[in-house]
């Protein structure tokens, strides 16, 4: 049976303020050693992914923006199958909304609720806002297929998601910012790898690690999903197993007790 895994970055690999995977390397060393791919499934954008996977050695299929966009390199799998469009480098199944219509859906909302956009920010003011370096943010910026947001009056909260859902798009809640997106979620996208990953090998066992609220979808789609603790050594749910710490250190954990390495 070949093992499969799906793993959010911020929060769960990264660091949630150093985006260091430092703690993560013993397990990220087993998984190599024993070819089990490691899909990165996160609400980054592909250019930011692209630099994680140049950093991680990674060269397996990803999952940009929440699911909105699955990125498959070619000559990964052996068949053909059903995609949007190609570039030079992958295969694409697009699942997300078009980024102009999600623009523009926030910016009507803006008008009666207070919100901080990514796309109004300067690189230097997401960069702070954020915590990352001015490359770092110009990357985050770059975004294909949902758009990310603060509340600025959390009493807002409950009216904003509303005015979302009325427009027929859909928002998840990340481990820093809410985002808005269109049918499209991570649970989706990893059902269809997931699919094409039985055609290549037949059985599969797919784990599946993450945070936040905006992982729980993607867990709810994986044989075994695991939660990482916050920093306040919280888990965001009762209802997924456990991995046991922090960030980058429980997705150590959490990897080491499914490939069964003491």
């Amino acid at each position: 049976m070949r093992k499969i895994i799906f793993t959010d970055l911020d929060g769960t690999l990264l660091d949630h303020d150093t985006y260091s995977y430092a703690k993560a390397k013993p397990a990220l060393n087993i998984i190599k050693k024993n070819k089990i791919p490691l899909v990165i499934c996160t609400s980054k954008t592909r250019v930011e992914i692209e630099q994680y996977r140049k950093k991680l050695g990674n060269k397996h299929p990803f999952i940009s923006e929440n699911g909105g966009g699955i990125f498959i390199p070619k000559k990964y799998f052996r068949f053909r199958f059903k995609y949007n469009k190609e570039d030079r480098y992958y295969f694409i199944i697009r699942l997300g909304a078009g980024y102009k219509r999600l623009l523009k859906v926030l910016s009507s909302i803006k008008k009666r609720y207070g919100l901080i956009c990514f796309h109004d920010m300067s690189v230097d003011e997401l960069a702070k806002d954020a915590g990352l370096s001015r490359e770092e943010a110009r990357l985050a910026k770059r975004r294909e297929f949902d758009s990310a947001f603060r509340i600025l009056n959390p009493l807002h909260e409950k009216k904003i998601l509303t005015e979302i859902k009325k427009r027929k798009l859909n928002y998840t809640i990340g481990d820093r910012y809410y985002h808005i997106m269109g049918n499209s979620d991570k649970g989706k996208a990893v059902r269809i790898l997931s699919e094409l990953f039985k055609r290549e090998y037949g059985e599969i066992m797919t784990i599946g690690i993450g945070d936040s609220q905006n992982d729980f979808k993607m867990l709810d789609n994986v044989d075994n999903g695991y939660l990482v603790m916050h920093k306040n050594r919280r888990y965001s749910s009762k209802k997924y197993l456990k991995a046991g710490d922090i960030g980058p250190e429980g997705w150590n954990k959490a990897v080491k007790k499914e490939v069964q390495v003491d």
